[in-house]
């Protein structure tokens, strides 16, 4: 299985651990086109350890929030 080229434009480094989640993944789903995506991997991982995906959920979550609360602030301090 190879990672969807859109997926690699960042990084051109193949470690053991990215193959392996890689081929895991791809041969959980058996995609047609067998080509793995980020979202399937997600996917996968979430529904197999849930204790990992959800506290980097929750921190995306959290900074999210704090960039809206951020620029509520800059924008109210440019209407001053």
């Amino acid at each position: 299985m190879s990672l969807e080229k859109t997926v690699m434009d960042n990084s051109d480094t193949t470690t053991e651990l990215r193959d392996y989640i890689v081929d895991y993944v791809g041969n959980l789903l058996n995609p047609e086109d067998n080509q793995v995506t980020v979202e399937m991997i997600i996917n996968v991982l979430a529904d197999e350890l849930p204790e990992v995906v959800l506290p980097l959920v929750e921190e995306n979550y959290i900074r999210g929030y704090e960039q809206g609360l951020e620029d509520l602030r800059s924008f109210e301090d440019g209407m001053k």
